[in-house]
């Protein structure tokens, strides 16, 4: 089984981690989409997917924006490859999961859960939220990062404290999800103190 990835290093990383059993072929120029393979990650942005037109599946890291509103095909389907998940044994993915995607996910050693195809699937929009929430409290003076980091780590046993993990996602991805997920609803408004990090 070959897979094709278009991914920066750290993606490349987390993806090909531990899997035994895939040849998987890292992608160094966008015109590279078209050649064989039995499924494509496509990771990091500046592929164009309407000129892309692929009977495999392919799967590609879409965390704010949805497949209906990049209007795609059904062989694709969307995931949270933000720094961290896609170590993860479990992915959330959204789309439709064919029996050749399943094959390549069970290939990679993989669990799937199925989301609904919305801005933020699940995970990162719980995450963005505690993360917006973490903001508000320093803004407000309820404590200083590290104070608040270690609460979070030690109340909720979370293997990051909330600006640890803004820091390992990226809070720019975070902002960019909340400023998505504000148009639906406004208790998503970024934190004053997260807008001006994420914007400096």
């Amino acid at each position: 089984m070959t897979i094709a990835v278009w991914a920066d290093k750290n993606q490349w990383e987390e993806l090909t981690l531990g899997s035994t059993g895939v040849s998987w072929i890292k992608l160094e120029l966008v015109n590279e989409i078209a050649m064989a393979a039995d499924a494509y990650f496509i990771l990091k942005d500046g592929i164009n997917f309407t000129s892309v037109d692929l009977e495999k599946p392919v799967v590609i890291n879409a965390v704010a924006e949805t497949l209906q509103s990049l209007q795609l095909p059904v062989n694709v389907t969307r995931i949270n490859a933000w720094p961290g998940f896609l170590e993860r044994s479990s992915w959330e993915i959204a789309g439709h999961i064919s029996p050749g995607l399943q094959t390549i996910i069970t290939a990679i050693n993989k669990q799937i859960i199925p989301v609904k195809d919305e801005p933020g699937l699940v995970a990162a929009r719980t995450i963005a939220m505690l993360i917006n929430e973490a903001y508000f409290a320093l803004g407000e003076g309820v404590g200083t990062k590290a104070a608040i980091d270690i609460a979070m780590q030690l109340g909720t046993n979370y293997p990051y404290g909330l600006f640890a993990w803004a820091d390992k996602i990226g809070l720019q991805n975070i902002y960019s999800l909340l400023l998505v997920l504000q148009q639906q609803d406004n208790c998503y408004k970024p934190a004053p103190l997260l807008q001006q990090e994420a914007t400096l």
